[in-house]
């Protein structure tokens, strides 16, 4: 799958061309652009989850991990969607079991060490092996539905860093969460906890087809 940027000639429906047109209007404020054919799944699937009252209304927030980009590149975006503009762009590791520098592998099961894909909600926080850190509620079925009780979380970590990148040629891997640096994390998860839309995007056609949240939304949610 072509998954570099672009936006469509031609929006298939009004849902796509208000896609289409809050993409056009956000502030990415210097920050790496996020490819338009995962912002638009993105958003999809937060529309559906909102429909079905599965977010926090209060917080109009997306954080959409780009799991086709290589882990040397600020691959994490949080978006206020209210606001229009780019909260955050960095770093985030891939699981250990999921690739090296690119991702390739992902997975539900306990002791993979892979990461999953596909749409959470943000929890509560708590303070563990890494600190300061976000409990995750995995919403696809059979792709991260398992992702609590596999303790898949959003942390700090030394090895997420520009760095380590020098030292040793890609950024360091987790056991599966998508963690980010010791720097960035407090205010991250601050921003993002108790009940804000997380996506970890890959264009494995599998999921693509099979997931619940991106079927196509009507133009009411929008």
């Amino acid at each position: 799958m072509n998954v570099t940027a672009h936006e469509p000639d031609a929006p298939v429906s009004i849902t796509s061309n208000a896609i289409s047109s809050l993409y056009r209007q956000i502030d990415f404020n210097g920050s790496e652009r996020l490819d338009y054919y995962v912002f638009m799944n993105a958003m999809t699937g937060y529309l559906n989850l909102k429909a079905e009252h599965k977010l926090n209304d209060g917080k109009k927030l997306i954080t959409v991990c780009d799991y086709s980009l290589s882990a040397n590149k600020k691959r994490l975006w949080v978006i206020d969607l209210q606001a229009k503009k780019v909260l955050l762009n960095t770093y985030v590791a891939h699981g250990q079991g999921t690739g090296e520098e690119h991702a390739k592998y992902f997975s539900n099961k306990e002791g993979s060490h892979k990461s999953s894909l596909g749409f959470y909600v943000t929890g509560d926080t708590y303070h563990g092996q890494h600190g300061l850190s976000l409990y995750l509620h995995g919403m696809d079925q059979g792709y991260n539905s398992a992702a609590y009780e596999r303790t898949i979380v959003v942390h700090g970590a030394g090895y997420v860093s520009s760095d380590f990148i020098a030292g040793t040629g890609r950024l360091g891997r987790s056991w599966g969460c998508p963690a980010v640096s010791n720097e960035i994390a407090p205010q991250l998860i601050d921003m993002t906890k108790g009940g804000t839309c997380l996506f970890i995007f890959y264009p494995e056609q599998k999921y693509l087809a099979d997931s619940h949240w991106l079927h196509t939304v009507d133009e009411q949610k929008m």
